[in-house]
């Protein structure tokens, strides 16, 4: 009889993965389970071997993104909104830095291209509905907003992650987002207003660890 997954192992497993990754530190079958109280076999169980691992690996960190993006809460400002992404995109970072740095590294394939794909698509959501509710112009590619969107927040969150940067450095998104957005058509009263409403949005747990990265 098959014996049943326990998602917390396979969690264990890519988060143990990241983490030497990240250190530098040499991944084998054995280095990979050492110090737990998982066999070897686990590793066989839950990602058919090494190579499965890797794909794992990068995808969970798209899978947590998605996962913060679901917390966010639309409301009838989609300037807010799409603020209040980039936001949760800095927290989700932040709280997985070691995730975080796989995310985007593409000497791992993903398991599911698509679905890491449907991240991009909460904000271009956003920006899409911005356009329609005329804060945007009307010849304004929701697609491409969005990637430049994100393109800030990744910029500052890569700084920030375990990067030399303290964690304030977060705070130019802001003024970043509203030049943006002000640039995609937006009124820059209400531009300010929207993105001061929507970067109020907490980023919790990560803070703390924005500050380990700190020089001196």
């Amino acid at each position: 009889m098959a014996r049943t997954k326990d998602p917390a192992v396979r969690t264990l497993l890519i988060e143990r993965a990241a983490h030497m990754l990240r250190t530098r530190e040499p991944i084998t079958l054995r280095s990979l389970v050492a110090g737990t109280s998982v066999s070897t076999m686990a590793v066989y169980t839950y990602f058919g071997g090494m190579d499965g691992v890797w794909k794992a690996l990068r995808q969970e960190g798209f899978t947590r993104l998605a996962a913060r993006f679901a917390t966010v809460t639309m409301s009838a400002d989609p300037v807010r909104d799409l603020t209040a992404l980039v936001t949760a995109y800095l927290g989700n970072a932040l709280d997985h830095p070691d995730l975080y740095r796989v995310m985007f590294d593409a000497t791992f394939e993903l398991e599911d291209l698509k679905a890491a794909d449907a991240t991009l698509e909460y904000l271009v959501q956003a920006a899409e509905r911005g356009r329609k509710a005329d804060r945007f112009r009307a010849d304004i590619d929701p697609l491409e907003l969005a990637t430049q969107s994100w393109a800030i927040g990744h910029g500052l969150v890569s700084l920030v992650a375990g990067g030399p940067l303290p964690r304030r450095t977060l705070d130019y998104g802001a003024p970043m987002l509203t030049a943006l957005f002000i640039s995609a058509g937006d009124q820059p009263d209400s531009c300010h207003t929207s993105v001061q409403h929507g970067w109020m949005q907490p980023i919790p747990s990560g803070e703390e660890r924005g500050r380990e990265g700190t020089c001196g």
